[in-house]
Order: structure tokens, then C-alpha cells, then sequence
């Protein structure tokens, strides 16, 4: 197996470093303090230009065409610096793939260019419920064909990007009689179809630059042409087009670890206790040790899961034993970072009690680790 990255990754790689030095890491704390989407908007338009928005896309639809060990290895630059930035970068990235895969050729032309080069701020997927979280095939949102439109009903919860979003995948049921998980279809929805409305933003603990909001759709009508993929199939879409994006999530979780324990490599350095640098304690060394061994496993896993899907391997079991495995590496790494930072990472004068708030969500989103521990399971269970 060849470990070394092609000259266009390492590119991509240096670039979104450079980027998330340069332009999120000065702005994240405040993103975080006040919420500003404007610093946030800003910045996702930036990245569009830099050609983040679709590495994994063709550039026949104005995508990178870099691929998935690419885009791995960019949410995780980026997600060393400003978790909100790179969870909607992730998304949208997400949005324009699913599109590619299962879209018409008029969909894709008309869809994807905008997410990519970033006359939509975000692209967001609309499939959580109030009643349908980890178990999405129990949603209650029906779509019902009127002519030559959907009208839409129902309510979706924990959209990420909803405020900015300039397109929604939004999953509906389509045959209430079919079995469960049988009857679900996926449209292309725009936010000013009628009957379309975004909600109240939720108060949430940790990645609080990043709106997240309920969607509202009442009598919601969508074109016909608007139907994503095969009527009644869009269950399928939803747990196997969507499995990348616990590639991007895992890689923004390894990206915040890592800031984490740099950070507080650092400052084990130049901290003083029983007149020598704290790091010069075996408690503190073996803290580093474990979590940056656990980081680089992570990033191995992340890796794997990638380079099957770049070249059209099965890859959901790797995708979710990186999720999982990422996820809860980075959780442990923010934890352990504070401990070494003592009352200091408490505080919001430095970036770990940021990066505790921000990385905890990871093990939650995109399919929780329970979740994530029962596809696995299952796969050595056929």
C-alpha cells in the first residue's frame, strides 16, 4: 500500500492548512462568541472560490474532481481551526455529491455549479424528525403528487445551515403503504418554494457558528422534475450516498484532536509545576503519547475508507468504523488536552474549552457511535 500522497492531495492538503491558519483560526473565536454569519458567510464563499465546495465532484459541474482522500484530508486542515466552517463545508460538499450520484443530468447542470462555486452559501440535507433520528425509515413527512408538483408536509429537526442554505435534499414519504423504509423519496427543495419555511436557530452547546434549524414545509409545493433519484428509493439514498459524509465528519473531529493536543503539547512545554515543564512528567507524556497514537489510527481509518470510495469500493463498514473511531478519539483528545491546561482550558481564554464544546456533537451527528457500532456489526453478521 503506497502511503504516499499524489502532488494534487498534498496540495489541496497545504492549502486548506494555510487557509484555516490564515483565515478561520483568527476569526473562530469570535464566530463562536457572537454568532456573526456574515464572518461565517465570508468565509464559506472563500472557500467556494479555493474549490472546496465539490472535491469530490467532476469538473464537468464546475467540482474539484479530487476525490475522496482529498476531501479527507482538507476537513480535517480545516477543521483544526473553526469546527462551524468545516461541518458546512462537509455538507455541502455532501449535497453536491448525492446530486452527481443519483440526479438527472438537468438537476446536476443546475444544481451543482451553484454549490460549488458558491452562489449557495450551503447546501443541507433535511432528514431528521422529531420522531425519526436514528431510525430516519420512521419519518412522517409525506410528499403528495398534485399535477406537476409535490406538495410537501411535515416537520424536519437539526438542519444544519438552514438559515444560509441556498438548496435542501428533503426526504418525504411517497407510498404510506409500503413497507416501512420502502415508501421514502428524496427532492431537490429551494428555499423559496412556497409553503417552504426555516425555523428557529437552536441554542446549542458547541459549534454555535453554524445555524441549526427546524424546517417547515406546509403545502409545500416542489416541481415534479424536482424528485431525486427513483421514486420511492430514497431510503437507499439516504444510507448509502450518505455514508461519505461520516468521512468529512470523522476527518473534522481528527482535525479539532488535533489542534487539542497541540495546543496543549505546547503548553505542557512551557508550563512549570515541581520546577520543571509539565511535560517532563510520565503522567502528562503518556496522555500525549496514547491520544496522538489514537489520532493517527483515526487518521488511518479515515484514510482507508476514502481510498475505497475514490475508486468505487464497498466502503460503508470502513466509513463507520472511521466515524466511530474518529469521533470518539478526538472526544478523548479534548478531554485530555484540559486536563494537561488544568483550570486554564476551562476558561475562554484559550481555544480547548472551545474545542471540548465543538468536538462533542461529532459522536452524535451523522449517525450516532451506537449507530455506527451496529452497522459494523451486522456487516460481520451476513
Amino acid at each position: 500500500m503506497d502511503f504516499e500522497l499524489t502532488e494534487e492531495q498534498r496540495i489541496i492538503q497545504e492549502t486548506a492548512a494555510r487557509f484555516a491558519r490564515q483565515e478561520l483560526e483568527p476569526v473562530a473565536a469570535e464566530l463562536d462568541e457572537t454568532k456573526n454569519r456574515e464572518i461565517l458567510k465570508k468565509n464559506l464563499k472563500k472557500l467556494a472560490e479555493l474549490g472546496f465546495n465539490g472535491l469530490a465532484v467532476d469538473p464537468e459541474y464546475g467540482g474539484t474532481g479530487a476525490g475522496a482522500v482529498a476531501f479527507s484530508l482538507a476537513m480535517t486542515e480545516l477543521g483544526r481551526a473553526c469546527a462551524s466552517t468545516t461541518v458546512t463545508v462537509s455538507v455541502t460538499n455532501m449535497v453536491a455529491e448525492v446530486i452527481q450520484a443519483v440526479g438527472t443530468e438537468e438537476q446536476k447542470r443546475k444544481y451543482i455549479p451553484p454549490l460549488c462555486d458558491g452562489t449557495f452559501y450551503a447546501g443541507a440535507f433535511g432528514l431528521t424528525e422529531p420522531n425519526a433520528g436514528s431510525d430516519p425509515a420512521a419519518m412522517r413527512t409525506t410528499a403528495v403528487l398534485d399535477g406537476d408538483t409535490w406538495v410537501l408536509n411535515g416537520r424536519k429537526i437539526f438542519i444544519s445551515s438552514a438559515e444560509y442554505a441556498g438548496l435542501f435534499v428533503v426526504w418525504a414519504v411517497t407510498d404510506k403503504e409500503a413497507p416501512k423504509g420502502k415508501g421514502i423519496s428524496a427532492f431537490l427543495v429551494e428555499p423559496d418554494f412556497p409553503g417552504f419555511t426555516v425555523g428557529k436557530d437552536e441554542r446549542k452547546m458547541g459549534q454555535v457558528g453554524s445555524s441549526t434549524n427546524e424546517l417547515i414545509l406546509e403545502d409545500c409545493r416542489v416541481p415534479r422534475e424536482n424528485l431525486l433519484g427513483e421514486l420511492n428509493q430514497g431510503f437507499k439514498i439516504a444510507v448509502t450516498e450518505l455514508a461519505g459524509g461520516r468521512i468529512g465528519i470523522g476527518s473534522m473531529a481528527l482535525g479539532i484532536g488535533l489542534a487539542a493536543m497541540d495546543f496543549a503539547t505546547q503548553y505542557a512545554k512551557e508550563r512549570i509545576q515541581f520546577d520543571v515543564p509539565i511535560i517532563q512528567h510520565q503522567a502528562i507524556q503518556w496522555m500525549i503519547a496514547d491520544n496522538y497514537t489514537r489520532l493517527e489510527a483515526a487518521r488511518l481509518l479515515l484514510l482507508k475508507a476514502a481510498y475505497l470510495k475514490d475508486r468505487k469500493k464497498p466502503y460503508m463498514k470502513e466509513a463507520s468504523m472511521a466515524k466511530l473511531f474518529a469521533t470518539e478519539a478526538a472526544n478523548k483528545a479534548c478531554y485530555d488536552a484540559m486536563q494537561i491546561l488544568g483550570g486554564y482550558g476551562y476558561t475562554k481564554d484559550f481555544p480547548l474549552e472551545r474545542f471540548y464544546r465543538d468536538v462533542r456533537v461529532t459522536t452524535i451527528y451523522e449517525g450516532t457511535s451506537e449507530i455506527q457500532r451496529l452497522i459494523i456489526a451486522r456487516h460481520y453478521m451476513q
